[in-house]
Parts: structure tokens; sequence; C-alpha cells
């Protein structure tokens, strides 16, 4: 166990000592790695169940259902069992209600005939294409997971899949919905919607009626500050017949139930991400957990039958099996793509593969930490040159074409080490800083995870960011929340972006935070090329590790 005491942990302590300073021994040791469990992405831990009558005594820790701080999990035959903060506990237990909830229904189409008819004008007659099926599966189910990787289609599954649903809808415009967990994730969907729909021959009237605007999940559901409540809850749902949340593995499990509780009961939900990457940074892993089931039901398989899709009924593992899509063909990357080669190298652990492939394909390279500067001044030239010219839009264009990543903030391998070799010495602002937020400002409509670039003006340096595509707007530097240097960021920052070329810059030993997710994540940020700068063994450790979070919904969902 990691004896650090972070602030949560002390300020647990604190408090404990103060309400409750005569707590068993190994009750206060079960807080403490429960907090730190948190911090670290669990939802819950294992424990003893030996003295869970001593515990409970105590009345601060109760069973499913009681008003306590603390919650232990298990029945009376089981020697473990699961130990939560309560809240942690009350957001899986409505997590997992809900969604068994939407998962076990089987909608009817209204026109299956039209449906049929819209399905072979979408989609090829390929009873194996899978994005035909996963748009099938939403005309019958009130909750789809489609998962897959870059490239594979799933933006385009979706829109078709929209286009379905507005078809059945009749004349009725469906009120459509689209968000995301961040501001970058959010633009990207709204990029991607639009050059989807550009792309399909659908009628003009219901191209229409599918949105591009999306927005994050925090604006969409009204957050209050820093409160963790939202304007937007059971007693006051969204007004919405279709919600389609895209980048879903970083949604956290407190977030989920916020999502849940504001959809209205008859709406559809649409989870799009890909489970092989990161999971969130808050408590949970709801997306992986959501895509850990397999098979389809014999109801839903009898459903599907005339539509020309091929699937298999058998046992399924979860209600949600049915509700779960897997996306496979990779449209963006060739099959030898070498970006495609190291994504699959990656997600199957396979170290030597990777390392083969990095040094055997174009586009793909190593970097040595002495040439580490020159290679990041290289990358960001253009950008360099573009923001000292004063062009906005070439200056955010460019930016986009190289990204410095990481796995840690600090460090000479972190963010701040890696950003110390971009900025001139004794000047804290200069033309072509790149910042990224770190704390929510709502009045200034600024949020964590913002990228502002300093340009030069006739009124002197200003901080642009992108408002729309094509817009931008300015705020001085003094007005700008918490922020820091954006040259380098860290692979969780840069989920739900992706850039032309990638550096991947790995500490020089092996730390908790190197897994195979991270460096998955890494590798299909980049669109054509990605650079690595790391030693093997560093990197063979990562991908020989596969993080399983704890938590107790795969098991409330009936797997």
């Amino acid at each position: 166990m990691n004896h650090v005491i972070s602030p949560l942990m002390q300020s647990s302590r604190t408090w404990l000592a103060r309400e409750a300073p005569d707590l068993p021994a190994d009750l206060l040791l079960a807080i403490d790695a429960l907090y730190q469990a948190v911090e670290g992405g669990h939802v819950c831990i294992r424990v003893d169940v030996e003295h869970a009558d001593a515990w409970l005594a105590t009345g601060w820790v109760g069973r499913p259902g009681a008003y306590c701080p603390f919650i232990l999990e298990a029945s009376i035959l089981e020697t473990s069992g699961r130990f939560y903060l309560a809240r942690y506990h009350s957001h899986e237990e409505g997590v997992a209600a809900a969604l068994k909830s939407r998962a076990s229904q089987l909608l009817t189409p209204r026109d299956p005939a039209l449906l049929q008819s819209d399905l072979d004008a979408l989609f090829t007659g390929d009873p194996e294409d899978r994005q035909r099926l996963a748009a099938l599966v939403a005309q019958f189910k009130p909750l789809t997971l489609v998962s897959g990787g870059p490239g594979t289609g799933k933006t385009t599954t979706v829109v078709k899949m929209l286009a379905l649903l507005q078809a059945q809808a009749s004349d009725a415009p469906l009120r459509i919905l689209l968000a995301a967990p961040t501001g970058k994730a959010a633009q990207r969907l709204s990029e991607s919607i639009r050059n989807a729909k550009q792309a399909l021959d659908i009628p003009d009237d219901v191209k229409a009626c599918i949105p591009e605007a999306a927005q994050t999940l925090h604006r969409l559901l009204g957050a209050q500050g820093d409160t963790g409540r939202y304007r937007h809850d059971a007693g006051n749902p969204l007004a919405c017949d279709v919600l389609l949340v895209d980048e879903a593995s970083m949604i956290d499990l407190a977030l989920m139930q916020a999502v849940l509780a504001a959809l209205p009961d008859e709406a559809r939900l649409i989870l799009l991400g890909d489970r092989d990457q990161l999971a969130s940074v808050e408590a949970g892993s709801v997306f992986g957990d959501l895509c850990a089931s397999e098979g389809m039901s014999d109801a839903l398989s009898q459903a599907l039958a005339p539509y020309d899709v091929a699937v298999t009924a058998g046992a399924i593992s979860s209600p949600l099996a049915d509700c779960r899509v897997e996306l496979t063909r990779s449209y963006r990357f060739a099959a030898d793509s070498g970006i495609g080669a190291l994504a699959r190298a990656a997600r199957a652990g396979d170290a030597t593969g990777f390392l083969a492939t990095l040094d055997s394909s174009p586009g793909l390279s190593r970097c040595s930490t002495a040439r580490l500067r020159e290679q990041m001044q290289q990358g960001y030239a253009a950008y360099r040159d573009a923001a000292k010219a004063g062009d906005t839009a070439a200056a955010f264009a460019a930016f986009l074409n190289f990204r410095v990543l990481c796995a840690h903030r600090h460090g000479p391998a972190g963010v701040e080490g890696l950003n110390a070799l971009m900025e001139p010495a004794g000047t804290v602002w200069y033309a072509g800083r790149p910042v990224i937020v770190r704390a929510n400002d709502y009045a200034l409509r600024l949020f964590n995870g913002d990228i502002g670039l300093c340009l030069p003006t006739a009124e002197g340096l200003r901080i642009f960011f992108e408002a729309a595509p094509g817009q931008y707007r300015a705020l001085s530097p003094g007005r700008l929340p918490a922020h820091e240097s954006a040259w380098a960021m860290t692979v969780h920052q840069s989920q739900g972006s992706e850039f032309d070329e990638v550096l991947l810059v790995l500490p020089e030993v092996v730390t908790p935070v190197l897994d195979r997710p991270l460096i998955y994540t890494a590798v299909t940020r980049a669109k054509s090329r990605f650079a690595l700068c790391g030693a093997a063994p560093v990197l063979e450790a990562a991908l020989a590790t596969l993080p399983q979070r704890e938590s107790g919904l795969v098991e409330k969902l009936g797997f």
C-alpha cells in the first residue's frame, strides 16, 4: 500500500478523529485504504468480513440501504465483501438499476418495411456488416452501446442510426441531443457528425433533423458550479427523445448516474466509445464494465432475423449483451498501416510486435532523450511560425498537427519538465505560448481542458480560444483562471482529441500509472505519424499491465 497521505485522506482522518474517536483500528485502516483506492479510480475495496459485526455496531458502517457514511456489501456466506463510501454505493446501484431497466426492454419499429428499405439504402447487403447491426439494434433497444477503435466508423454508424430513428418517427422531428465528457471531444463530435451528414445520401428533411451541435455533459446537465449538483435530474429531466454520448469511456460512475437520472424514461440512450482506452479519471470504469457482456438473446435474435444481419443467439452473460455491438473493421488504417498495427499490438499487450512495428513502418520512429528537445521544436515549428505571424486560424490548425504526450504531470518526462524544454527563459507570456485551462470559470465560459493560444494583436498579447469552428474569442492573460503551458499534456488530457503526429514520452523507470490502456490511448491519438521516447523495458512493463478497477457494477448488472 502506498503510504503517501493525500489531502482527502488527511481530511477524512481529521473528521473521524473529531466525530468518531473510538472506531476500531482495523476499520480505520480500511477507511484509509478506501479513500486511497477511490483516488486511484476504484469504486470500492475488498475487505475481510470477519469483523463485520463490530464494524456494523459502530453505526458508521451499514448494510446496503442503511443511512451510514460507509457501506459493507457481503452476504452471510461470504468471507469477503465490498466496502464503499455510501455515495459511491448509491451511484453504483442507481446506474445498475437504470441500465438493466433499459436493457430489458424490446421495442418494435413503427414501420418494419420502411426500416428494411432504409437499411438497404444506407448499408451494404453484407450480413456481417457490424455497422448495420449496430444501427438495427438501436431500433429495438432503448440502450445501445457501440464500441470500436479509431477509424471503425462509429460516427458514420450513428448518423445512419439517427436517420433510421427519425424515419421511424414519421413526421415528428425527434429531439436529439449530442454530448461528450469534454469540450474537445464535443467539438470533434460536432465536426464528425457534420461531415458524416454531408457524405450521406439521405432525404434533406431527415438530414435537417439530425443536429450537429454537441456540448459537454456538464453543460448539458446544467452543472451548478463545482457542487456536484445539476439543474437536470429525475425531477427536471432533459427534454429529449435520443441522447447520444461520445467518448463514453471517459464517463465516471458519478457522472453516469447523473446522466441516467436526468434521462426521460422513454428516451433512447446511445453510448459510443472504445473500451480499450483509458478509463475515467474519477472513480469507475463504467463503459468498460458495460462492454464486458457477450452473446445475444433468442428474443432479439428472432426480432433481427428478417433484416439480413448475421446474429447468433445463445446464452447471454447479462441483459446488456443485447445492447452491445463491437465495430472491428478499421476504415482509417489499411491492413499494413503502421499506426493500425501499433494499436493492435498495444491492445494485445504485444511489446515485441509493438517495437518491431515501430522500427520497420514508415511514419513511425523512436526518439532518444538527447534529441527530445530538438524533435519537439521541429514538431511545433509550423505552429510557432503561424503564432508569431498572428494568424489565428493557421495557428490553431498547425497546433493540431503535432502533440507531445506523457504519463505524468511532474518530473523530467512529465508535463512540467517537457514544457520547460520549450519555454524561453525569464518570460511567462510570449507569442505562441499554448495554455490549457485547469479550473472551470463559468463566467468566462472556460472549462478544465480548454486549449488557448497566446498570439500577438494590435492591443498586445491575447489568449485566443476557439468559440466555434473558425470562430475565436480573445482574453487578456490576466483574466485566465488557473492554467499551465500545453506544449505537452498527459495522455488522459488528450482523450477526445486527435493529432496528425504524436510524440509519446515515457518516464525512465516503471511507475504505477503506466499500463496497456495508456499506451493504446496514446497511439490512437495519432492519425499518421507516431514517435516513442522511452526505454524498451519501460514500454514492455506498461503493455504487460492490464488494470482492473474494483467495483460491483458488473455483478449488479448480472454478468
